[in-house]
């Protein structure tokens, strides 16, 4: 079984979904994705966060961010659950489900833990950018439910480190300032922040985010 790094380039696998065949890099295309994992179809939790996601996809097209959900479970299960996520969650399921019956993705990504089950996936967030790297990985616990504005947060984090010489700082929300990173030099500031800084030590320095 594989293990995933931050950094790896994120496997690719065809596989058949709720919204039919999904070859995983060619469906990505220049898009960021998320994907994320359920032990099985019907579980109570899972239902929960596969609503608020179709409820966030706005959100996620606005960042050019592909959301994709895997289960262990058929087509034909997906296509009931579906229909339950749709009724009780108050929402229209809106991205694939892919039907992973024998694990051959969930292997890929390392998301069959013995710990926990082993034969059910554990519950895992893989942030992928447009460059098909593996740029975050999360893994939850059964009890408790994903956070999605956590995940939208780190993609607004992720996406100003891709297109400016940026990191965001603790508890850092879009709007806020950004900690410039440590390989722009004092010289190059002028050149790549015209909003200015402000330096709080020489190794921190904080600027308007500039995507603003």
């Amino acid at each position: 079984m594989a293990t995933i790094r931050l950094g790896d380039i994120a496997p690719d696998f065809t596989a058949q979904s709720s919204e039919g065949e999904i070859n995983f890099h060619s469906w990505l295309g220049n898009s960021w994705g998320v994907l994320f994992s359920h032990p099985a179809d019907y579980t109570p939790v899972c239902t929960t966060e596969l609503g608020t996601v179709a409820k966030y996809k706005a959100e996620f097209d606005k960042r050019n961010v592909k959301v994709v959900a895997l289960s262990v479970d058929g087509l034909e299960s997906h296509k009931g659950w579906i229909k339950d996520i749709n009724e009780t969650q108050h929402t229209t399921v809106n991205f694939p489900i892919i039907a992973d019956e024998d694990r051959h993705v969930s292997a890929l990504y390392d998301m069959i833990h013995p710990n926990s089950n082993d034969k059910l996936t554990v519950r895992s967030v893989f942030v992928i950018g447009a460059d098909k790297k593996v740029k975050l990985i999360i893994t939850y616990p059964a009890s408790t439910g994903r956070n999605f504005d956590e995940l939208l947060r780190v993609i607004d984090s992720l996406q100003l480190t891709a297109f400016h010489k940026v990191a965001t700082p603790a508890n850092w929300k879009n709007g806020e300032d950004c900690v410039i990173v440590p390989a722009v030099t004092n010289e190059q500031i002028a050149e790549n922040f015209p909003k200015g800084y402000t330096e709080i030590k020489p190794y921190l320095r904080m600027t308007p985010q500039p995507n603003l």
